[in-house]
């Protein structure tokens, strides 16, 4: 592979298009870049959460998931185009499994804290469920792959999960919604 980007501005951009992996020209509004653009987005979340100290397994798996996260922007990217394969949201099970398996049941929702580690994966999981919401939006105007869609939810839910793994591993915890709270006296 050349030198891809050895001018990083072309000016294209300045009518408010940009250009898709296929050539083709949009608004930089459309759909299909606010879907492949909060991808890229959520994938940046994850470099953040990378930048905490994590063990080794997690360190490994969310590196793997970045260039997964890489090949599904490109898949929205370019119409037509398929990176992510079952395989790819098999293996993001195996993980959840993995890893959920010795955490307790949860029997109250969480708050998104529990320690910097913890609420950095928690901020890209929501990021990462934006991105399935607008990959959605996207396929009610253009062919979006089911994998892509299945893809983001497993990684959301993995996101999740592994932070409650955080939060228990840093003496964080987990921190309960007090629903009770806003019981009458």
């Amino acid at each position: 592979m050349g030198n891809r980007l050895s001018k990083i501005y072309t000016k294209t951009g300045d009518d408010g298009t940009t250009g898709l992996g296929d050539g083709s020209r949009v608004a930089k509004d459309s759909a299909r870049v606010t879907a492949y653009g909060t991808v890229d987005e959520a994938n940046s979340a994850i470099g953040v959460l990378l930048a905490c100290d994590l063990p080794d397994d997690i360190r490994a798996l969310l590196t793997t998931v970045q260039h997964q996260m890489f090949d599904l922007g490109g898949e929205l990217c370019i119409p037509g185009h398929a990176a992510i394969e079952d395989a790819d949201i098999e293996r993001l099970e195996q993980q959840l499994d993995h890893y959920n398996d010795p955490l307790p049941p949860l029997k109250d929702f969480i708050l998104p804290a529990g320690g910097e580690a913890a609420a950095r994966c928690h901020l890209a999981r929501t990021i990462v469920r934006r991105a399935e919401r607008e990959s959605v939006t996207l396929s009610h105007h253009d062919a979006v792959r089911p994998q892509a869609i299945r893809y983001l939810n497993r990684l959301s839910d993995l996101l999740f999960v592994l932070a409650r793994v955080l939060a228990r591993r840093d003496g964080h915890g987990e921190v309960l919604w007090q629903h009770e709270r806003r019981k009458p006296q």
